[in-house]
């Protein structure tokens, strides 16, 4: 294993670009509050599951775990905590995810093969820099706290992400038993609901600014900013998000036989993968296209609820569908334009009784009414847009190796916006960019259809 890897850089730029404008205690309390509701989110796996990759864009839960206690091991105690301990030497090269930087790691396809260390030596590395953390937030000089606690913040965030991402990755992985295991057989089967009739929301042209602003204390990531200006022409947004109902339309219309629909890359996908469906739809008691339709989820093999979004589908299958209706896919600056105006109204990001992680159903559920605004723009499902991830006017990357957090990822992906119903809440904003390929669908991927006025 290499034990020369360079340490982190020190960088003034890189510690001011995130910044935390509360107390010490309550930093602490909410570094406390995250690292513990990561380990109740891994609390219902066993040790076989936090194992498993089951393909190559999946972690195992146990390298999640693993990868964010790393995170504030490397750019914070060891560069900044003269009196630390480093865990374990190897841990650097097994639980860096993709930071240049910082030098040489496992690769991500084989993160399935890291059998050892096991998982209770795991939880040993959290409880060892938990404690490290706890008494740098505590005993850290006035100047050391003004280069830190940005840093903290950021850490907390990453950590955010990693809970949305390890209850994707382990709904791969159960889906993938043919037992079909549920993570927890107790979440809700359904409300029973039906979703509110789709309307539409009109939006006027003009000059419009969008991404975030920089205001001191508000976190945000490198590539939600600079704020800048962009033009609107007229356009109307749905109410709501596509149903599962709506999407089974699609799919008995021939929608995954006819490339009249598709662009030319989601075609060759479609057929080289043998698409036929959403990632986790499942069809039974018949053959291709009279069979009916389960879905998998967290609470195991469910018979699939058409009042609910449709989700788990990827830029392609969404941009075809879109298609199909006649309609199209917002841009980024439409959604948030819609997303702001609806926080200005309500003096908060997030919907009333908003799908997110904190609601405990992880998985979409049927749109309630509408109260003269699109619902379900924040939770169920991330919205793809039809952007093409980039950078804003002016964007420049943090200096070191935190710089390599977004920027470098600015190519071949599409944008996402708003939540999902495993994003949680303290992880949500009008102007946060989600990002992913498109041709992946593990996500909570789903549409909110467009159209020009």
């Amino acid at each position: 294993m290499p034990d020369d890897a360079p340490p982190p850089q020190k960088s003034a730029k890189s510690a001011a670009s995130y910044c935390w404008s509360g107390s010490r205690e309550a930093l602490a309390a909410r570094y406390a509050d995250i690292r513990g509701q990561t380990e109740a989110l891994a609390a219902p796996l066993s040790p076989e599951d936090m194992q498993v990759q089951s393909m190559p864009d999946v972690s195992p839960a146990k390298w999640h775990l693993a990868h964010i206690t790393w995170f504030f091991e490397t750019f914070i105690l060891k560069p900044f905590d003269t009196g630390y301990r480093e865990f374990h030497p190897d841990y650097n090269f097994l639980f860096n995810s993709y930071y240049e930087a910082i030098g040489p790691r496992h690769e991500r396809p084989n993160r399935g093969l890291i059998s050892r260390p096991p998982v209770a030596d795991i939880l040993d590395y959290r409880a060892h820099v938990d404690a490290a953390m706890t008494g740098l937030i505590a005993g850290a000089s006035e100047n050391l706290w003004g280069e830190i606690c940005g840093l903290i913040e950021l850490g907390l965030h990453h950590e955010q992400q990693h809970q949305e991402l390890l209850l994707m990755d382990i709904k791969h992985v159960l889906s993938c038993n043919p037992l079909y295991p549920a993570y927890d057989a107790t979440l809700a089967n359904g409300s029973g609901a039906a979703a509110s009739p789709l309307g539409w929301h009109d939006y006027g042209e003009g000059l419009i600014e969008i991404g975030h602003d920089g205001s001191a204390g508000v976190f945000a990531y490198d590539n939600e900013g600079p704020r800048h200006k962009t033009w609107l022409e007229p356009y109307r947004l749905a109410s709501r998000l596509v149903t599962n109902g709506e999407y089974r339309e699609f799919i008995a219309d021939g929608g995954y036989r006819r490339a009249s629909h598709w662009l030319a890359d989601g075609w060759g996908t479609v057929q080289e993968h043998g698409w036929t469906a959403p990632l986790y739809w499942r069809e039974v008691d018949g053959a291709e296209g009279s069979g009916e339709f389960h879905e998998f989820t967290l609470a195991g093999l469910r018979p699939l609820d058409d009042a609910a979004p449709v989700t788990h589908l990827s830029f392609y299958e969404a941009d075809a569908y879109a298609d199909w209706t006649g309609k199209r896919l917002a841009t980024e600056a439409e959604w948030e334009n819609a997303a702001t105006r609806m926080a200005a109204d309500t003096g908060d990001n997030i919907e009333e009784g908003a799908n997110l992680l904190a609601a405990g159903r992880l998985h979409p559920a049927p749109a309630g009414k509408a109260n003269g605004a699109p619902t379900q723009m924040i939770g169920d499902c991330w919205e793809f847009t039809g952007t093409a991830y980039g950078p804003y006017p002016g964007f420049r990357a943090p200096d070191g190796a935190v710089g390599e957090y977004n920027g470098k990822f600015m190519s071949n992906q599409m944008v996402l916006r708003g939540a999902c119903a495993v994003t949680p809440p303290a992880h949500v904003r009008a102007t946060y960019r989600n990002f992913f390929y498109p041709h992946m669908r593990w996500q909570f991927g789903g549409v909110r259809l467009a159209e020009d006025v």
